[in-house]
């Protein structure tokens, strides 16, 4: 059984040969599988709401969303760090809302940290959260809460002032307090220097192979979404394996192939016989 992975374990694989792993996923079920994985961290991530509820995008997550389903994923990974997301509108405007929100998050979801998604306009909350006693991790580049000002899912960073304005945003969420930040959706080159810049260790999602740490998301690790984007990697084919097991069942009910006698109780009782 595997030991849980602590804050100070995981800033302390800034310049080590420890490369932390993270998935993203969302029940007790996916949770105990990952569990029983050599991977070191779960993200309860807001993307809940198009992977498990059916959403068009992330926004429409609430609080009360994340904690029902972050509840689940502790009680499956008691050996597993997890990172418990705050939704779109958890502090937007209103530092004491962020507090109330993250202490939510964090106390009744019995997750290990919060994630806090943005740039600049982040780090007053990510500030007041880490001063209120709960770890945050940062998550700049691609921000899928925000996409729709950025014309849709599309990479971050591809001019020099968007690169260096990157940059500067990652430097000020380390020193709000953040103990990892995320990095998702830009060019390598520019994870690379964020990456060798700061002090804490960075996640890269979609932002190339320099990162100190890397995370991917459950359904498409397993191969159970039909498309992936161009950074997710499928390490098995779950969709077809599935599927194919459902065709098989229902061709097996349709031709009464199954029950067989060994899959039913068989006890004889007088005046129930089965001819």
């Amino acid at each position: 059984m595997k030991k849980k992975i602590t804050v100070p374990e995981i800033m302390a694989t800034k310049n080590s040969d420890k490369k932390v792993s993270m998935v993203a996923c969302y029940d007790f079920m996916s949770a105990t599988l990952v569990n029983l994985s050599k991977v070191d961290m779960i993200l309860v991530g807001d993307s809940l709401g198009m992977n498990m509820l059916g959403m068009n995008g992330t926004v429409g997550v609430t609080v009360d969303d994340m904690i029902y389903h972050i509840k689940n994923v502790v009680k499956g990974a008691p050996e597993t760090f997890v990172v418990g997301d705050m939704p779109f509108g958890a502090y937007n405007g209103n530092i004491d809302k962020a507090v109330e929100n993250a202490t939510r998050v964090f106390a009744e979801g019995g997750c290990d940290c919060v994630k806090m998604e943005g740039g600049m306009n982040t780090v007053p909350y990510i500030e007041a959260v880490v001063k209120a006693g709960i770890p945050v991790m940062g998550h700049i580049g691609l921000t899928p809460q925000t996409s729709a000002m950025m014309g849709g899912f599309k990479v971050q960073g591809k001019s020099n002032e968007a690169a260096l304005h990157l940059l500067e945003t990652a430097k000020a969420v380390e020193a709000a307090g953040a103990f990892l930040i995320n990095l998702e959706g830009m060019p390598s080159g520019v994870a690379k220097k964020i990456t060798e810049t700061l002090k804490i260790p960075t996640m890269g999602i979609g932002a190339g192979p320099h990162c100190d740490s890397q995370d991917l998301v459950w359904p498409d690790i397993m191969g159970i979404n039909d498309w992936v984007p161009k950074f997710a990697k499928k390490y098995a084919d779950l969709r077809t394996v599935i599927v194919d097991a459902l065709d098989t069942f229902a061709d097996e009910v349709n031709t009464g192939a199954f029950p067989t006698p060994e899959y039913s109780y068989n006890t004889k009782v007088e005046g129930f016989d089965e001819d």
